[in-house]
């Protein structure tokens, strides 16, 4: 028997063979993929494993059925890892999921975010998902095995408002104190090309490329999704989703548009427009360019290794019509239209079209091996680029390398630039605050208090444009998730003028509120401190 030393999680992939096995009677339980549909299963749908390297048939379970069934890879994902760091968790303190106490609960809090024994310690804000996570999975065990919800929590019906009431609900027992909206960052525009510049391109801080760097062979594609990030405002996983037939060619127009799929938006009832800055598209066409890019050489490639060929449920595009967002799949009948807007993320990264050298992806981000870079794997990227910082940041400091370790892991810790994939998306909301704001000022010049609210009534205010530039469904998440701590600036505080480019003067704006506060990362100077 296979006996690992802790709980794991692995998530089906129906796109490649079932691995291989050594085991002589597996074949007599016939197509495991097949198998494991008739079960419940989807592409991407958890399999938890105990130590004994054997599923609890009851947690697996609850990614099976009901509203879980159905919810998006990535939700499977977060609390898929929840509940194994949790299971673990109880292992060590001797007690099991289903005889797990509120005081437990308690525990596990206090041992994620302040036990000085936890080397992995996490934020309040990483706690609020383990909260959300383990009160979704004991919710759905008490009603179906009749196991006692640990999580001390308020009902689900008392948790948000009615939707015309602006009270505040009851705060949930459970929930970190740190663990509010205000828990978000933005980043200067001058901040967020050193942090590429030194994460992603290898500089260092002094602005010079290190000698010693190896040139990144993706450095072409993480620097235009990172620019994208910031550009488009999009969330990680929308972002990552996109085809190249969904691209505008980048013309003369500063801002092109494009179409945003139902399927890849967070709830995903229905597509929106986007904008893209000509500055993004460029950098975008530099990476898919045939002659220079280097996704063009990882496809041939995988076209030499037979990769795209190997991969299971492969459908073929045969045309596209922009007009109606359909694309068109090769079927037993010729071809049938089949609406962009439904396909997610996992339908489109099987999307092929054929060319003289092979097959070829539609989707336009992919991995060394040539296959489609999933969209949670770009949280590597993210990561990497940071400890490389870390690392110069380190290198700036003790150059002869003369520290210990400990001294030299605190230094790592200190280091004031790093970023994560949802702050390009809080930076770009705030760069539109700061534009909308110097519009609004100027052109309600001279009105009256009176006829500026009978003006917001007709036109909407600020927070209405930037819902609409971030796809939210309503201005108070906008408000309330994202810049409330602005709700208090004057206008008169935006006064610098903006440039077409969108540098200097939306910086300059910004950087009025970093005076008062620590929620801007700014870049870093050679003598190490934060503008």
């Amino acid at each position: 028997m296979n006996v690992l030393e802790h709980w794991s999680v692995d998530f089906y992939d129906f796109t490649a063979p079932p691995p291989a096995t050594e085991d002589p009677g597996l074949p007599d339980f016939g197509d495991l993929h097949a198998r494991a549909i008739r079960n419940g299963a989807r592409h991407g749908t958890p399999v938890v494993l105990s130590p004994s390297g054997r599923p609890d048939t009851r947690i697996n379970l609850f990614f099976r059925e009901g509203r879980m069934a159905t919810s998006q890879p990535g939700t499977w994902r977060r609390y898929a890892y929840t509940l194994v760091v949790w299971l673990d968790f109880l292992d060590a303190i001797g007690t099991t999921w289903d005889r797990a106490t509120v005081r437990d609960i308690e525990a596990f809090k206090d041992w994620r975010i302040t036990d000085a024994r936890n080397e992995e310690r996490v934020k309040a804000t990483s706690f609020d998902t383990d909260r959300a996570g383990l009160n979704s999975f004991y919710t759905w065990a008490s009603s179906r095995f009749g196991i006692t919800n640990p999580v001390a929590t308020v009902r689900a019906d008392e948790e948000a408002p009615a939707p015309q009431a602006y009270g505040r609900a009851r705060r949930d027992p459970l929930r970190p104190a740190g663990a509010t909206n205000r828990q978000v960052k933005w980043l200067l525009r001058d901040a967020l090309e050193q942090w590429r510049d030194i994460g992603l391109r290898g500089y260092g801080f002094d602005g010079l490329r290190r000698p010693a760097y190896r040139a990144g062979f993706n450095e072409d594609r993480d620097t235009a999704f990172v620019d994208g990030l910031y550009g488009t405002g999009l969330r990680l996983r929308e972002w990552a989703s996109i085809l190249d037939i969904e691209l505008p060619a980048a013309g003369s127009e500063r801002m092109g548009t494009a179409w945003l799929a139902a399927k890849c938006i967070k709830g995903g009832r229905e597509g929106r427009t986007y904008w893209i800055p000509r500055r993004v598209l460029q950098s975008v066409e530099g990476y898919l360019d045939p002659l220079e890019g280097s996704r063009t050489e990882v496809v041939r490639r995988a076209q030499q290794q037979g990769r795209y060929e190997r991969l299971h449920g492969v459908r073929i595009v045969t045309g596209h019509n922009p007009r109606t967002r359909q694309a068109y799949v090769a079927s037993a009948d010729g071809s049938q239209p089949v609406a962009l807007d439904e396909l997610s993320p996992d339908d489109r990264r099987l999307l092929f079209r054929r060319t003289p050298q092979g097959l070829e992806p539609l989707w336009v981000w992919l991995s060394v091996n040539g296959l489609p870079k999933k969209p949670h794997s770009w949280e590597d990227t993210f990561d990497a680029a940071n400890r490389r910082i870390a690392d110069a940041w380190l290198l700036k400091d003790d150059p002869q390398g003369r520290l210990d370790e400990a001294q030299r892991e605190q230094l790592r810790r200190e280091c004031p630039l790093w970023m994560t994939p949802h702050m390009c998306r809080h930076s770009f909301a705030l760069k539109w605050f700061s534009i909308l704001s110097l519009l609004e000022e100027r052109r309600l010049e001279g009105f009256s208090p009176d006829e500026i609210e009978d003006f917001r009534d007709q036109l909407g205010d600020i927070w209405l444009q930037l819902a609409v530039l971030l796809g939210h469904r309503h201005p108070d998440t906008t408000r309330e998730h994202y810049l409330e701590p602005f709700t208090g600036l004057q206008v008169s505080y935006l006064m610098a003028l903006l440039d077409d480019d969108e540098k200097v003067g939306v910086d300059t704006l910004v950087r009025i509120f970093a005076r008062h506060g620590g929620s801007v990362v700014g870049p870093v100077v050679a003598a190490g401190v934060a503008q």
